[in-house]
């Protein structure tokens, strides 16, 4: 059996934070606001992970009102989806997600990215598909005011 799941995620984009994005740590003068690292990237697959097991949403697991995820990096939230998916029987095939934003260029980490969400999925770098688009200056993102990503993930029955 396979199924199918989406996540979204979007924060705004603050100073003085550090800015990460798929695990990858990047050189910036803002980050995103939120209450682990923020990494949206990485909490849309979560959810995308979360939702093809017919599972709560990543907010259910780890809630912006528990200290214990406070700048938690948002690579141990997603390797602590895939261990509730192994514990219901399922295993990640592959993943698909796009990053939306307007800087800073994302394009040249790409593979550091992947290569970050692989250790952290058990997949390889193959298995996982990853695209950076802008919002060509529209709306908040359009406007560096937001980072958002989409994601789909493929799982099965282990």
């Amino acid at each position: 059996m396979i199924r199918i799941g989406h996540g979204y995620d979007i924060h705004r984009t603050v100073p003085g934070r550090l800015l990460v994005l798929g695990g990858v740590r990047f050189e910036s003068d803002f980050g995103l606001d939120g209450h682990s690292d923020a990494d949206c990237l990485t909490h849309a697959i979560c959810d995308a992970l979360l939702g093809a097991a017919g599972l709560p949403d990543i907010g259910h697991y780890f809630p912006n009102t528990d200290p214990a995820f406070r700048a938690i990096d948002s690579q141990i939230l997603l390797q602590r989806v895939v261990a509730e998916l192994k514990s219901h029987g399922f295993a990640p095939v592959n993943i698909d997600a796009t990053l939306i934003a307007e800087r800073p260029k994302i394009a040249p980490r790409l593979g550091e990215m992947k290569a970050a969400l692989a250790r952290s999925t058990g997949l390889v770098v193959g298995d996982i598909g990853l695209k950076a688009t802008t919002n060509e200056g529209a709306d908040d993102i359009g406007r560096g005011l937001a980072i958002a990503a989409h994601a789909v993930a493929l799982i099965r029955h282990a």
